[in-house]
């Protein structure tokens, strides 16, 4: 399941990359989106109950709205408008920073949830990898990998403000409430800016791709993942959607990568390994430890 997650999550930095010959990035998170609140408005009400989901909402109506802006609505526009400018593997190791930022800014203003010692040298050298990168960017490009970088905070933003505020909400009402209320404030750039013919077949497949597997299934498969396998393993998929995403352009697009965009890479990866807690000094020194005979 993992592996599916990583597979799917990979390819949607190919296929926004394609969508953006043809259409606006407001059209294109309209459309994702919208695909996705209606697959999940037909799952929903079988996982959770039409009665419990529509008390969910009711009841934190307010950070389930925050929470769609900051968490969906904001990265995903910024997502598709920075492929715009650069190419979608560099996107996707700019996007595995996420962990990185959630642990800076949980460090300076979620105190339940701070990180320190060796986790915060973590933080840094993600930083390092992630300055790395936009900065071998050639000026035409760095914006759109500075846009990136803020979909990355917004995805650390609002996953702490998940874990603070919608706790008790089950995820998949979540997952539904973001995309619908995302894909509303999506609404009227989305329209204004639609293209005026129909675009190709490539570029509407790509936003089908992107808005049933890409954000309404992978919800539900990282969402199972989650219950089943604990937060800690389907963290994992950070490490997975990169070299995915970097296969997936550079078959598909053509995309090339050079030294800056591996060291990168390997930066910010051993970053979010030390930022997050997956390496650190105890777990090293568990591992050197001899066995012992039992007894």
């Amino acid at each position: 399941m993992l592996i599916a997650l990583a597979l799917i999550w990979g390819a949607s930095f190919m296929f926004i990359k394609v969508a953006d010959r043809q259409l606006a990035p407001a059209t294109l998170i309209l459309g994702r989106l919208g695909l996705a609140a209606v697959t999940l408005a037909a799952i929903v009400p079988f996982a959770t109950g039409t009665r419990e989901t529509l008390a969910a909402l009711r009841e934190n109506a307010g950070w389930l709205v925050t929470v769609a802006l900051v968490n969906t609505a904001g990265p995903f526009w910024l997502l598709s408008w920075g492929e715009t400018r650069i190419d979608s593997g560099l996107a996707s190791i700019i996007q595995a920073a996420v962990p990185i930022f959630n642990a800076g800014i949980s460090f300076a203003f979620f105190r339940e949830v701070r990180v320190t010692g060796i986790r915060l040298v973590g933080v840094a050298i993600g930083f390092v990898g992630v300055a790395l990168l936009v900065g071998a960017q050639p000026s035409g490009k760095v914006l759109g990998a500075l846009a990136v970088v803020g979909m990355a905070l917004c995805y650390a933003i609002g996953g702490l403000l998940t874990g603070r505020h919608l706790r008790t909400v089950p995820p998949i009402v979540i997952a539904l409430a973001s995309t619908g209320i995302a894909a509303i404030a999506a609404l009227p750039a989305g329209i204004a800016q639609a293209p005026h013919r129909t675009p190709g077949w490539k570029e509407i497949g790509s936003v089908v791709a992107l808005g049933i597997p890409g954000t309404a299934i992978a919800y539900l498969l990282f969402f199972a993942l989650i219950t089943k396998a604990g937060a800690a393993y389907a963290s994992l998929v950070t490490y997975l959607i990169p070299p995915i995403a970097l296969a997936y352009g550079a078959i598909f697009l053509g995309e090339r990568f050079g030294a800056s965009a591996f060291g990168g890479l390997a930066l910010v990866l051993g970053g979010v390994a030390l930022g997050t807690g997956a390496v650190g000094v105890a777990s090293w020194r568990a591992r050197r430890a001899p066995a012992r005979q039992p007894l």
